[in-house]
């Protein structure tokens, strides 16, 4: 699972990593990406990848309401194609959303522990994501439509299963092209993709338990302990 990450961006990052330009897009550093917060992600429009706002957990478009988008952070890379509240947007709707490292917790209940992992070279990299447009039936035609995504997950990997059972699935730079691809809707191929890229390895450190507290956003929390 992904329940939190770290999202600092500058525009070159952007630039050179995905190759877009964030134009006025607000780039605040976020040491504590939680569920429900606007991050940063890429998608595709036509001919060109741009950055985009969006709420973190996906809500459908056939959702009576965005409520149920605080249960949709994460999609699960073996049932993606299946789920109806994800099967559309994995056809047609895929992002990225770049990202510098995610927490995960370790230990018994009431005592775990954070911990932050990283590629081995702590560079940028990005998650597969699935994006969605909602808007509720009586909607005024000038009212904005939420716009939302979700992080697709995958069996840990060995430097991560003793951490956690689950983790993102991190994408190579050679398939975002790919996995942008508004016109590549095969199901198996797609489904191909995230099955070569989750087994990514990862470094991994503990961390203040202050990152339990979504209001601590400091680069700190991503420092040894």
């Amino acid at each position: 699972m992904c329940g939190r990450f770290v999202q600092y961006l500058l525009e070159r990052d952007l630039e050179d990593y995905f190759d877009v330009h964030p134009l006025s897009i607000e780039l605040a550093p976020n040491y504590n990406v939680a569920p429900t917060q606007q991050i940063l992600a890429i998608i595709q429009h036509e001919y060109s990848r741009q950055v985009a706002k969006l709420i973190w957990g996906l809500v459908p478009f056939w959702a009576k309401d965005p409520s149920i988008g605080s249960r949709m952070i994460n999609a699960r890379a073996e049932t993606v194609a299946q789920k109806p509240a994800f099967r559309n947007a994995f056809q047609k709707r895929r992002c990225l959303i770049p990202a510098n490292g995610f927490y995960e917790w370790k230990g018994e209940k009431g005592k775990k522990k954070p911990h932050y992992l990283s590629l081995p070279s702590a560079r940028l990299f990005a998650f597969a994501g699935l994006w969605e447009i909602w808007k509720p039936k009586d909607a005024l035609e000038d009212q904005p439509p939420c716009k939302s995504c979700t992080i697709i997950t995958a069996e840990a990997s060995a430097s991560v299963k003793d951490i956690h059972h689950r983790m993102p699935v991190i994408l190579p730079r050679e398939a975002y092209a790919s996995w942008l691809d508004p016109k590549l809707q095969d199901t198996q191929r797609l489904a191909a993709i995230l099955e070569e890229c989750r087994k990514r390895e990862l470094q991994n450190h503990p961390v203040s338990r202050r990152v339990n507290q979504v209001r601590n956003n400091d680069p700190e929390l991503i420092e040894p302990v």
